[in-house]
């Protein structure tokens, strides 16, 4: 290893940081902003989510090749060629004149983003040797990634109501010029590795989940036995089918499928799944809810997520901390179930409903039980990961976060525009109403799997058998340093779906 930067960690950092949160304001931003622009370029009720598909499709299929890209490229160059591309696609999106040009954008933002992100981190852990240091600069990592997401919903909101939608993604120009700017004075290359890229791999993988998606998309439109749908579900079963024989073969996978051997593991893949396509659907549905019929402007719908996004936060800080004294599968097992009861509260929403009254109690107890799930679910997926391993179990978390949260959004807004379509309502607020109600029960299905997975694979029944504290080897007792990786991986995953 050479090539890190030791005259100016400090700036290091700070360029660090900076990426990391203009990649979580940009998506909180945009989803506050939806309605606005679902007006501004004609988008449909279901095709809207492309908005926010197309960017998490695009970086959580090519996050691990991003990866592998820093390894055989050097880091430098591939950081700044990310921040590059994600600010060039942020001033088109922000001039965007339709639908088709946004979506590009949002696509282009996915692709820098995902070169960008893995080899920020990968220089910030270079630059900063294990121990105290270390451990401060990932508090900090962690502490933008899990409070900028709160940062963008009120941002956003400004931007929305004082201006346009549009600043929202041309904010990160400037933002984006001086990183370009700081990189280049303050990082130093690192060494190429040697190796091959999973070019079929990633393209396999990311085109076939695309395909599903815009095949459940396009159900909400026009029906499950349309030719479209048909092809589109087709193709995106023959390329994922491909995509497992391709990772079985090649020299250097994408996706090691060996990860999968272990059970916990998998489930808890499973689980994250799950669980981060329930918050996807709960804050689309529940944006469009808040504007749409209970009629706040995006600022006021930017400040009301903010119990749920505060308490998010808080439990990044404290949870790692009681990690030693409470076991972690007790924490999922009681998140899970409070994710499930806030769902089902949300279905209970309808025209009638108030602010204070009706939206702040779900969300206070959804927001608790996301915060008490996540960094112990993160722990035991990259628990006992050989070392040369760690990186692609962490880099494959992310992925299943963005992957899980598209694939679920999609599924949901087939339930959305089913609902909508039968509706009674006579009026457009009417008809919202119905759809969001349709999502919102079809999340509290997500909500219910994702339970029984957990208690699945956490086996509640044996606590009795239990002496106190984790038992040894638990994929749960992690050390410390460990628990401040799961924090870090985790809480900017959970930011990730504030969209």
């Amino acid at each position: 290893m050479s090539g890190t930067t030791t005259r100016r960690p400090g700036v290091v950092l700070a360029v660090i940081l900076v990426t990391q949160l203009m990649v979580i304001l940009d998506a909180t931003v945009v989803n506050i902003a939806m309605p606005e622009i679902q007006h501004a370029l004609d988008f449909s009720p279901s095709s809207l989510s492309w908005v926010q598909n197309a960017y998490a499709l695009a970086f959580g299929g090519l996050l691990l090749l991003g990866a592998r890209a820093g390894d055989l490229l050097g880091r430098r160059r591939v950081f700044i060629t990310g921040v590059s591309l994600f600010t060039l696609a942020s001033l088109l999106g922000g001039l965007a004149p339709n639908a088709e040009l946004l979506l590009t954008a949002r696509v282009l933002q996915g692709v820098g983003g995902a070169i960008a992100a893995p080899a920020a981190l990968t220089l910030m852990m270079l630059t900063y040797r294990e121990g105290p240091e270390r451990m401060k600069a990932l508090g900090y990592y962690s502490l933008v990634s899990s409070g900028g997401g709160s940062v963008g919903l009120v941002l956003g909101g400004m931007l929305t109501d004082w201006a346009s939608w549009r600043w929202g993604l041309i904010i990160n120009v400037p933002i984006g010029i001086g990183l370009i700017i700081a990189a280049r004075k303050v990082l130093t290359e690192t060494e190429r590795e040697t190796g091959r890229f999973d070019i079929a791999g990633a393209v396999t993988s990311t085109v076939g989940i695309t395909a599903v998606v815009y095949g459940f998309i396009r159900v909400a439109d026009i029906g499950w036995t349309a030719a479209e749908v048909i092809a589109a579900f087709s193709v995106g079963v023959v390329l994922l089918v491909a995509f497992v024989l391709i990772e079985r073969r090649v020299s250097h996978p994408i996706v090691p499928l060996r990860l999968f051997r272990n059970a916990s593991r998998s489930a808890s893949y499973l689980t994250m799944l799950l669980v981060v396509g329930t918050m996807f659907g709960m804050f689309f549905f529940l944006t469009q809810f808040l504007q749409g019929v209970l009629e706040l402007s995006p600022l006021a719908a930017g400040l009301a997520f903010l119990p749920m996004t505060g308490l998010l936060f808080a439990a990044s800080r404290f949870v790692p901390r009681v990690l030693n004294r409470i076991d972690g599968s007790r924490l999922m097992l009681v998140g899970s179930l409070l994710i499930t009861i806030g769902t089902v509260w949300l279905t209970q929403l309808d025209a009638s409903s108030t602010y204070l009254a009706n939206v702040v109690g779900p969300m206070v107890v959804f927001g608790l039980g996301a915060g008490m799930l996540f960094i112990p679910l993160v722990g035991r997926a990259i628990a006992n990961v050989a070392p040369e391993d760690s990186g692609a179990a962490s880099g494959l978390l992310n992925v299943v976060q963005q992957v899980g949260g598209a694939l679920g959004l999609g599924i949901l807004v087939t339930v959305f525009g089913t609902a909508s379509r039968n509706s009674a309502g006579t009026t457009p607020r009417a008809v919202l109403t119905d759809g969001v109600h349709a999502a919102f029960i079809g999340a509290v299905v997500y909500a219910v799997l994702s339970l029984a997975m957990i208690v699945i694979s956490v086996k509640p029944w044996s606590w009795f058998r239990r002496s106190q504290g984790p038992a040894e080897g638990d994929p749960l007792a992690v050390d410390a340093e460990a628990k401040t990786l799961v924090e870090t991986e985790g809480t900017s995953g959970v930011v990730g779906v504030h969209t």
